[in-house]
C-alpha cells in the first residue's frame, strides 16, 4: 500500500511545484490536494485496521503527516486561508522526518533514512515560504517538483512493481 500513496504523493508534489511556478491554477492544486490527502486517508485506515502490534501503527502515522500536509494544504487553497498555519505544520512533519531517518538508518535502510531526510528538507522550506515568507517560491516550487519525481513517484513506483 505504501507504494500507492507514494505514487500520488509524488504526482501531488510535481503539481504543487508547478503551482508555485504559477503554471496550475490554484483551484486545481487544491482539488488534487485534497484527492491525494483522502486516498492516503484510505490507506492509513486500512494500515490501522490491520495493525496486531504498537509498531504497526508507525507507517500509518508517517503517512498520516503527509494525508495532512495535502489536506490542509487543499482545504487552505479552496478557502483563501493563508497557509501561516499551514507552514508552522509543516515545521512539525520537517522536526519529525528527523528521528524517522535515524530510525531508519539505524536498522541500515538508507533508502528511507535519505528520503525522511530530503522529506524534512522539503518541509522545512516550506515553513520558510508560508510562515516566515521567505522570498524563495521558485527554489522551493524546483526543490517540490525533484522530490516529488526523484524521492516519492519513482520510489512508489518500483515498490508497485516489485523492484524496490
Amino acid at each position: 500500500m505504501l507504494g500507492i500513496a507514494l505514487l500520488f504523493i509524488g504526482a501531488v508534489l510535481v503539481v504543487n511545484g508547478i503551482f508555485l511556478l504559477g503554471k496550475v491554477e490554484a483551484k486545481s492544486a487544491g482539488i488534487m490536494n485534497l484527492l491525494t490527502g483522502g486516498l492516503t486517508m484510505v490507506i492509513n485506515f486500512i494500515l490501522m485496521a490491520s495493525a496486531k502490534a504498537p509498531t504497526d501503527y508507525f507507517l500509518p502515522a508517517a503517512i498520516m503527516l503527509f494525508t495532512f500536509t495535502y489536506l490542509y494544504l487543499g482545504i487552505s487553497i479552496l478557502s483563501g486561508v493563508d497557509l501561516n498555519g499551514f507552514g508552522w505544520y509543516c515545521l512539525f512533519v520537517a522536526i519529525t522526518c528527523l528521528p524517522n531517518s535515524s530510525l531508519a538508518f539505524s536498522v541500515n535502510d538508507i533508502r528511507f533514512g535519505v528520503m525522511w531526510l530530503v522529506y524534512a528538507f522539503l518541509w522545512f522550506l516550506f515553513w520558510l515560504l508560508t510562515s516566515l515568507k521567505k522570498q524563495i517560491g521558485t527554489f522551493t516550487a524546483w526543490i517540490t517538483i525533484i522530490v516529488g519525481v526523484v524521492f516519492v513517484w519513482i520510489p512508489g513506483y518500483l515498490m508497485l512493481v516489485g523492484k524496490w
